[in-house]
């Protein structure tokens, strides 16, 4: 037995620097940092009469949201929970899912939820943006520009972001810093609005204004990017993303308070206008509107490669049916899913023609994301539990952040009938394919029968032997989804021996368990009879890429090189020039039978599932493997087959 480690081209942590914090503020802080677009316009409400109390009420809720949830709940106590550098709540999974089965619940609803918001996300932005022409231009129609817009967005995402990207961190750092002056204009002049930092406006709000608790649906807004700082852990580092947000949350706080001030001068009239655009100079409105616009696509940009990582660490985490994922340019991270790309490209534009203003996207947007930090927050307290956290700590934030978060989450259900409804339904349709297809492997796995390969050992070797039988392949190669040494499916014995006798001069065994770990790049060989029969044990990290052609061919090289094997092909003609001989994959499909009785509900499960895989990427192409070599055979899956089948025979 021998292990090996592949190298992978990856850096599990980033260091401090100047070069980072550019990166992070242009990677990680584009929704978060573009929230001032529209959140003090949701919580007057636009047509509704400007009030003094909601407007200190509703600044001190910012400020205390920013401050507990993305501050301390994910700024400085999430980021700690890092997987080998990595983030985000697959991550977050992987590093507690011993601890409990039932942990894949909460982290595929979180999943889910973060996918099925996210549609929304690039509409709200880019219309908030576009929306404000219309102080330049009152009768201009926005919606053909926004899905024009959005159109552009995921039509480049195929070619990679690798050259526009390098531009995001300048860009990021103009827009946040043109927040803070515009801020903190209004606020030299109006700085009354700084006694809102005291809570007791934001309870008084919340407990005595009539309505005010619903508030909390349109105040959440203003931290619905907090996921993101999490999810990119790995691209930027800790260090880079809690120094910079130091400069993001002081930017973002100038601006709300710059706004509350305007609005405090406005007192007793009617919001006719967004208040982001209205504490502009008129000279600088075109300006102002051009750079929001930017700082919207990078925002969508950022949201859309966090959908394609979080789909593609599914995949390997065999949560989710396997899909194309290209990898347009050699940065790190960067890639490209196109089935996902494209849905999101179809959801966007729904929610462009379906709500047609930002206004009544405000209304829908931010419940089903609720649904994720609640998800996030169950995680990481047995996160912080794993790793010694005192239950008296862990007990307080427990306590904290369920009341905070299902106070928004309560409060965000008041969206459902004006369009909250949208992004919950989207996320129970991914849902139900996530489950599906875990539920299925779960069915499948419980009737996989599994033989002792020890009583097949001797019958390999003779029928690699055996010249009657016309070879099939001198290097015969199948995948095992067995996690034993000592065991095989029966599946695969079936097909060497009696489906059609498959004569070989050796046989290999490649086995791949993905590891808690992101970046695991290692094998292990077991000859299991000398000469014939080879077992190759992959253990690969979630976040790496399953090419298993180039990493058996890799391993197949170093054994060659080491002398433990010779691939020389054993015809005559061939062997005396030393010619290595022919490699074949044999690939299983399994097809549900006829002949089972499975209960309602798991029969459900397995219909959808193999729907699914119709629809998915197959196993061939999703492990890689170069189709000229690879041999597809079909074998039934027969599971709970029919019992008390009573049958007489007459003469």
């Amino acid at each position: 037995m021998t292990s090996y480690s592949i190298t992978v081209n990856h850096k599990a942590t980033n260091k401090l620097s100047a070069a980072g914090i550019l990166i992070t503020l242009g990677i990680i802080f584009g929704d978060i940092g573009t929230s001032p677009l529209y959140v003090l316009k949701a919580i007057i409400g636009e047509g509704n009469q400007i009030q003094s109390s909601v407007i200190y009420g509703g600044i001190s809720c910012i400020f205390w949201t920013l401050t507990l949830q993305t501050t301390i709940k994910y700024v400085i106590i999430t980021l700690r929970a890092d997987n080998k550098g990595e983030g985000g709540i697959f991550s977050l999974y992987t590093l507690v899912r011993r601890k409990a089965k039932w942990l894949i619940i909460p982290a595929v609803i979180g999943g889910c939820t973060l996918l099925a918001d996210g549609i929304i996300t690039p509409p709200i932005s880019v219309s908030s943006a576009i929306e404000g022409l219309r102080i330049l231009y009152p009768d201009i129609a926005t919606v053909p520009i926004v899905m024009l817009i959005i159109t552009g967005i995921f039509f480049l995402q195929q070619f990679g972001t690798d050259i526009v990207g390098k531009a995001f961190g300048p860009i990021m750092f103009i827009w946040f810093a043109m927040l803070g002056i515009l801020g903190l204009s209004q606020l030299l002049m109006h700085p009354a609005i700084i006694h809102a930092i005291n809570p007791t406006f934001a309870y008084q709000l919340l407990a005595n204004h009539p309505g005010g608790f619903w508030i909390l649906g349109s105040v959440f807004l203003c931290t619905t990017g907090a996921e993101a700082l999490y999810s990119d852990l790995g691209h930027c580092g800790k260090d880079n993303i809690r120094l910079s947000w130091t400069f993001v949350k002081i930017t973002l706080l100038l601006n709300y308070f710059g706004q509350g001030a305007w609005l405090l001068t406005q007192d007793g009239t009617h919001l006719e206008s967004n208040p982001f655009y209205t504490i502009m100079p008129d000279w600088f409105i075109i300006y102002g509107i051009g750079i929001a616009t930017i700082a919207t696509i990078i925002a969508s940009q950022a949201l859309i490669s966090g959908s394609f990582t979080l789909i593609s660490e599914a995949v390997r985490l065999n949560i989710w049916p396997k899909v194309k994922i290209n990898y347009p340019t050699e940065t790190k991270g960067q890639l490209y899913v196109p089935s996902i790309n494209w849905l999101l490209w179809i959801g966007c534009l729904m929610v462009v023609m379906y709500f047609k203003e930002s206004t009544n996207m405000e209304a829908a947007y931010g419940l089903s994301i609720t649904l994720t930090m609640l998800m996030t927050t169950i995680l990481l307290m047995i996160y912080l539990y794993s790793i010694g956290t005192s239950v008296w700590i862990i007990g307080l934030l427990t306590l904290l952040y369920a009341s905070i978060e299902l106070s928004f989450l309560v409060a965000n259900l008041s969206k459902f009938s004006h369009g909250g409804w949208v992004t919950l339904v989207i996320g129970f349709a991914l849902f139900t394919i996530m489950w599906s297809w875990i539920r299925a492997r779960k069915i499948k796995n419980r009737y996989i029968k599994y033989a002792e390969l020890d009583d097949y050992t001797d019958l390999l070797k003779e029928l690699s032997e055996d010249t009657t039988v016309p070879k099939y392949a001198s290097q015969l190669v199948y995948l095992s989804g067995s996690n034993f040494t000592s065991e095989i499916e029966s599946k695969i014995m079936y097909s060497i021996f009696q489906k059609q006798p498959k004569r070989a001069d050796m046989y290999w065994f490649v086995h791949v368990d993905v590891q808690d770990e992101p970046y695991t790049s290692e094998y292990k060989v077991i000859e299991l009879v000398p000469g014939h029969t080879i077992r190759i044990e992959f253990k690969l990290g979630f976040r790496v890429e399953q090419k298993i052609n180039v990493l058996f061919r890799k391993v197949v090289e170093d054994l060659v090189k080491n002398g433990e094997v010779d691939i020389t092909s054993q015809y005559e003609s061939l062997h005396k020039h030393k010619l290595p001989g022919d490699f074949r994959f044999i690939v299983l499909e399994q097809k549900l039978s006829a002949d089972n009785s499975l209960p309602l509900h798991e029969k459900i499960f397995m219909q959808i599932y193999f729907i699914l895989k119709k629809l998915s990427l197959s196993e061939e192409k999703g492990f890689g493997l170069d189709l000229s070599f690879v041999t597809v055979e079909t074998v039934p899956l027969l599971v709970s087959p029919v019992k008390n089948c009573k049958l007489t025979r007459i003469q």
